[in-house]
């Protein structure tokens, strides 16, 4: 038997005939009855496919192997009589001669990392009351993104999390956490109601290849950017990793606990790339998957080795048939799209178009990130910055430009950026506060299409930012008066930008990693929240707390009219400050206009002239102080003109 090549194996999937001839539209995975289980693969390749079945998720030997029929489209299918919930199941496939054993890529559930599939019953799966849970109804302006890992969330043994739950899911579950149990400080969901932020982004929650699930957890960590089983819960988040279906229960348990806190679930998806050439994919349709350079290896775009190849039509099906199953299944609120410009933009509009089509889809959230990360054999429209008014106006886009202008370049620890004092920078202010809108440095898009941003959990934390930019070497868990106040500078310019706002779990009490720029790795100590530190900063976090209820006041902040940032008034003052105003609309909330004058640390003690009227100065939570022009520029703080009669008592 003849043995394509990467190179032949290229030609053949870019064919017209092989798409005509494969392209399948009919049930895929496990069919799963009480009476029988269909189980269905496409393998358009393979000369034979077998399933080997198991009673336990891993160790022991098959109790039997069967063959699978060959259908049309090259689909793979067998039924099994009798209710198979809780089995589980490999698949040996056959290409050109050589057979591989591998997981079902349509898994739902999985055994202990993820190496054996396992047929579920998910009506068996879903906690008490699941359903009744429905998504949060969340207005756009009370919209605000808060990004944690599922174990950074609650490791901290100040949390107040019970010891068997820290880590997990079940620890979103827990109900009034307190500082070390004090009863008064509140932590992990606690903490979340009070912050107010409405949406919880969570780093990967899928099954991921890079933690030994079999293995204590006391040492490992990741933070999951490498794919194992799209469709499967990560086991190391779960109480009992060997049992598949208790990792698909508790994560359901998280996200009905978030959501009747008021809370919607962002999932961050990685479809990009997988964690090994040897995956479920490429084992099953060898190279079909995975875009290819011309000599047929696979392209690298991702950095991590391989790429997805989403034009290829069941590659673009398999991927949008995954997000459906997250938002029908577990109730996921949005999705944010890992490197999101390795995709083409056919692709990603049309999993706008399929979310859509869902009983409140139009709702559900869909950004990611509008680059690679590195060159790509992706020959069409990316989705990504350049092609953003290519994009359905519903799709947003991490902002770098606006990112880079408040806090200085991610990549260069040194730079600096407005707030930091960089010279000049101040002309880009109102770029950013626009959402670009006004400018020329975006194709053009709706303002709701900007997450505006200052740290994820790339690169530095805000706090190190701060201090690696000031300090040649600094102590980054002591206090430090200038670095808050610039701190507070950049959440008051880009939480009162136009646009998506997102935020890093902790950027609001001065999170750190000690200088630790990329941490995907580190040790569980170093990523943890630190519960201890959110109550040192309180007022950082209060100030956090008010800018968020202020943004509520104001839904023009989040329309998704091109237009809307024209109302913006910007006006002079002596450079580098900065002043605009936003006048208010009827049903705001807001009593008067609102102006924001943010300006240069190094010009703190200058007086300046602002309009006659009254202020109001923000300066830790909803504390204020009256002002009249001309104001006094206090160091490294906003000047806000009054929103909110009910938010910062009667002016």
């Amino acid at each position: 038997m003849t043995v394509k090549t990467p190179a032949e194996l290229k030609t053949l999937y870019e064919s017209i005939s092989f798409d005509l001839q494969t392209t399948y539209t009919g049930p895929l995975g496990q069919e799963y009855a009480v009476s029988g289980t269909h189980l269905r693969l496409w393998a358009p390749t393979a000369q034979r496919v077998e399933v080997s079945l198991y009673r336990k998720g891993s160790g022991g030997e098959p109790i039997g192997t069967l063959p699978l029929e060959r259908g049309q489209q090259g689909v793979w299918s067998i039924y099994l009589p009798g209710d198979q919930h809780g089995r589980y199941y490999t698949y040996t496939v056959t290409v050109d001669g050589i057979s591989r054993q591998t997981g079902d890529p349509y898994a739902r559930a999985a055994g202990v990392n993820g190496t054996r599939s396992m047929i579920v019953d998910l009506a068996r799966t879903a906690p008490s009351g699941w359903e009744r849970d429905v998504r949060p109804v969340i207005p756009p302006e009370q919209r605000a993104v808060w990004e944690v890992n599922v174990r950074d969330f609650s490791q901290d043994a100040a949390s107040g999390v019970r010891p068997a739950w820290r880590g997990k899911f079940m620890a979103f579950t827990q109900q009034g956490t307190t500082l070390h149990g004090d009863g008064i400080h509140p932590t992990c969901l606690n903490y979340l109601r009070r912050l107010g932020v409405k949406y919880v982004q969570l780093m990967p929650i899928f099954d991921f290849g890079s933690v030994d699930e079999a293995k204590p957890l006391l040492r490992q960590y990741n933070w999951g950017y490498d794919p194992t089983n799209y469709n499967v819960p990560e086991g190391s988040y779960s109480t009992d990793p060997t049992r598949g279906e208790v990792r698909i229960r508790e994560c359901r348990e998280m996200i009905a606990a978030l959501h009747a806190a008021g809370i919607g679930v962002v999932m961050d998806v990685v479809y990009n790339h997988m964690y090994r050439n040897e995956n479920p994919l490429n084992d099953t349709v060898p190279c079909y998957f995975f875009r290819q350079n011309e000599d047929g290896s696979f392209s690298n775009g991702s950095g991590c080795g391989n790429e997805f190849a989403s034009e290829r039509p069941m590659a673009r099906r398999y991927m949008i048939d995954s997000i459906l199953y997250w938002a029908q299944e577990y109730h996921i609120d949005g999705f944010r799209f890992d490197l999101m410009g390795l995709y083409d933009v056919e692709t990603i509009n049309a999993v706008r178009a399929a979310l859509d089509a869902l009983p409140g889809g139009r709702d559900i959230l869909m950004y990611g990130e509008p680059w690679q990360g590195g060159g790509s054999q992706l020959h069409r429209y990316e989705a990504n910055k350049a092609n953003l008014s290519m994009l359905n106006d519903r799709i947003g886009i991490f902002c770098d430009d606006t990112r880079d202008t408040i806090k200085g370049g991610c990549f260069n620890a040194r730079e600096p950026g407005y707030v930091e004092g960089r010279p000049g920078s101040f002309w880009d202010i109102g770029g950013a506060v626009a959402a670009w809108c006004r400018s020329d440095r975006l194709p053009p898009h709706a303002p709701s299409q900007i997450v505006s941003y200052v740290s994820a959990h790339d690169n530095f934390t805000l706090w190190d930012k701060l201090l690696l930019v000031r300090y040649e070497k600094p102590e980054f868990t002591a206090a430090d008066g200038t670095a808050l106040a610039q701190n507070r500078l950049a959440a008051g310019i880009y939480l009162t930008s136009f646009g998506l706002p997102f935020l890093q779990a902790g950027e609001e009490f001065a999170r750190t990693k000690k200088g630790k720029g990329n941490s995907y790795r580190s040790s569980p100590a170093l990523n943890r929240l630190d519960w201890e530190r959110a109550e040192k900063y309180h007022a950082l976090v209060d100030y956090y707390r008010g800018l968020l209820a202020l943004r509520a006041r104001f839904p023009q902040l989040s329309s998704t009219d091109p237009h809307a940032p024209d109302a913006l008034h910007f006006f002079s003052l002596e450079q580098p400050l900065v002043g605009w105003l936003l006048p208010a609309q009827w049903g705001d909330g807001a009593a008067w206009q609102a102006l924001c004058v943010f300006y240069n640390p190094t010009d703190a003690g200058r007086t300046v002239p602002l309009p006659v009227g009254r202020w109001q100065m923000l300066s830790d939570g909803i504390s204020s102080s009256l002002w009249r022009g001309p104001a006094r520029v206090c160091e490294h703080e906003a000047v806000l003109m009054p929103y909110s009669a009910t938010i910062f008592g009667q002016i």
